[in-house]
């Protein structure tokens, strides 16, 4: 016989109940199982996004400071340049010999080549108003009459900048 059912087949008061209840509880027992096990999927699903989503930022983010850095390391190379380019020029303006006057002019030709090349451009404020964000004051003038203060008289070395990044501070004379 099976479970507590008597010679007659009837359950004692109260029996079925319980085994309705017992054979609901095993039925339950594997959807709950399966329920548990989708929903267990559906975190590694969700846990395996977020990780492949954190790597791709993880790999952009290298690869921008990678390029970035590469950049910042050729524009450095460029800087210890400009002292070499500032003496050139220098040397021209005192040239008196004209083939020696071009030979300087063509290296010059070439470096001015080479900035253009990696997209730096000369700040050569002459003449403008001072601005701080591009150009260092060495010292400070007095106006001539009818001019205004702040303005640019004289540039002692040229700055330069690449996307708009201040590479070097051009060095200015400036009226008070």
């Amino acid at each position: 016989m099976k479970n507590n059912q008597t010679a007659t087949g009837e359950f004692p008061e109260g029996e079925p109940e319980k085994i309705q209840t017992e054979a609901l509880e095993t039925e339950t027992i594997p959807l709950t199982e399966t329920e548990a096990i989708k929903a267990e999927a559906e975190e590694y699903k969700r846990k395996w996004y977020s990780v492949t989503a954190e790597y791709e930022n993880y790999r952009r983010r290298t690869a921008l400071s990678k390029s970035q850095a590469y950049a910042e390391g050729r524009a450095d190379v460029v800087k210890g340049l400009f002292p070499i380019a500032d003496n050139l020029e220098r040397a021209l303006q005192s040239c008196a010999e004209e083939n020696t006057r071009k030979g300087i002019e063509m290296v010059l030709k070439a470096f001015y080549k080479l900035l253009e090349d990696e997209k730096i451009t000369q700040i050569n404020p002459l003449g403008e108003e001072f601005d701080a964000d591009k150009c260092e004051a060495i010292m400070a003038i007095l106006p001539e009459e009818g001019e205004a203060s702040g303005i640019i008289k004289q540039v002692y070395l040229k700055g330069y900048e690449q996307n708009g990044k201040v590479l070097r501070f051009a060095q200015v004379v400036v009226t008070k």
